[in-house]
């Protein structure tokens, strides 16, 4: 069996919607009212009885994002299947910080987190996870034409490339742990920071997700995003799996959407239909031997 070991995918990155603000779209109303059912026993028949779940994003292009008033993204397409099959057929947004969504879950304002969130160990201690929708190797985004000729983060070194990575993301992590000085990394707070530092030349690389870089490419000229590479830290290859969040007590919530999830990830034809048109493909299925109980365990 291939061994998975320290995957993950990005931290705690900060998007441009407020703590908590509310989208209101056609079958997607707004709610804010706490209906947890206490121990979470019983939580999947209190959202059929109620006819929707309260689900959290982060506003970030193109895992869950707003655009002219219309929820789009890869988790809301994803996750309304999944629960319309589960007999409930509303998704009600909130769309809150980064650094928040894991709060507002334990507090009770949402049902479950929508916003491909890194499966590592330290939330795993505070919330459940489904096993993972997507993989999503590294890139960078660099000026055209890439004119240090960066290939990944060896190359990167040994160019003596500055390297942007997002606030509280794994990516300095993976920069860090290919031996870039801590001088040589800078901190953006939104992806749209990190392509205006590659265009301002104030940093040579912009480190994240191909599947956040190559969304972001559409929207800024004059910059192109490296051939995705799988990064390294001690040794370990860094696979970036991403997925839904419930809150501690919802096991029987979680445990039905796996069952739909798995679904979908099984039938490589369905989830390309689904989730295609947001960059995602059959190279961005999971495996199906990457488990969250393995990658809890970091």
């Amino acid at each position: 069996m291939t061994e998975f070991p320290n995957l993950s995918r990005r931290g705690f990155l900060t998007s441009t919607a407020a703590v908590g603000g509310l989208l209101t779209v056609p079958g997607l109303l707004s709610a804010c009212s706490k209906t947890d059912s206490g121990d979470g026993s019983g939580k999947l028949a209190q959202l059929k009885k109620q006819g929707y779940v309260k689900v959290a994003y982060a506003n970030e292009a193109p895992y869950g994002y707003k655009d002219n008033g219309q929820l789009k993204g890869e988790a809301p397409t994803l996750h309304r299947e999944i629960f319309k099959a589960l007999g409930v057929p509303e998704l009600r947004p909130t769309f809150s910080e980064w650094d928040g969504l894991i709060p507002g879950l334990q507090a009770g304002k949402y049902d479950v987190i929508s916003a491909g969130m890194a499966i590592i160990p330290d939330r795993c201690a505070k919330a459940l996870f489904s096993e993972p929708e997507f993989i999503s190797p590294t890139a960078m985004m660099v000026k055209k034409g890439n004119p240090k000729k960066l290939t990944d983060l060896a190359a990167a070194k040994k160019a003596g490339a500055t390297i942007g990575v997002m606030s509280g993301a794994v990516e300095k992590d993976y920069a860090t742990g290919a031996g870039i000085s801590a001088g040589s990394i800078k901190t953006l707070q939104s992806p749209q920071d990190g392509a205006d530092a590659v265009k301002a030349g104030r940093i040579d690389a912009f480190l994240l997700t191909s599947i956040s870089l190559n969304w972001l490419a559409k929207t800024n000229s004059g910059l192109e995003v490296t051939q995705p590479f799988i990064p390294e830290v001690d040794g370990k290859k860094q696979y970036s799996p991403g997925g839904a969040v419930f809150r501690k007590g919802n096991e029987e919530l979680r445990d039905a959407f796996n069952e739909q999830l798995k679904k979908i990830t099984s039938d490589q034809a369905r989830y390309v239909k689904l989730i295609g048109q947001y960059g995602f493909g059959k190279e961005t299925i999971p495996p199906a031997n990457l488990k969250t109980a393995d990658l809890c365990k970091g």
